[in-house]
């Protein structure tokens, strides 16, 4: 099967357990916006001026103190160039 491409997917792990076994579920959210905003080099000042969301709001987020909702989502996927559901 492998000279064929296939992989044998039975010993795998799925991502999450992998590598965000330390995290919580309503942490991921911050964390995907965290490290979307550092891959685009953008500070959250400057994320505040491309979205229009106050840069403490940004902070709170990433930091999972203030939730990200579908609104919110669309307009961070959209300045830092990445699909809005990761922050869901």
């Amino acid at each position: 099967m492998k000279c064929m491409g296939f992989v044998d997917l039975s010993d795998s792990v799925p991502f999450k357990k992998a590598f965000l076994e330390d995290y919580e579920e309503n942490e991921l959210p911050g964390l995907a916006l965290s490290g979307a905003r550092y891959k685009e080099a953008l500070t959250q000042k400057q994320l505040s001026e491309l979205t229009g969301i106050p840069q403490c709001h940004i902070s709170q987020m990433e930091n999972s103190k203030r939730p990200i909702g579908k609104k919110i989502a669309k307009k961070l996927g959209k300045a830092i160039n990445i699909s809005h559901k990761i922050f869901l």
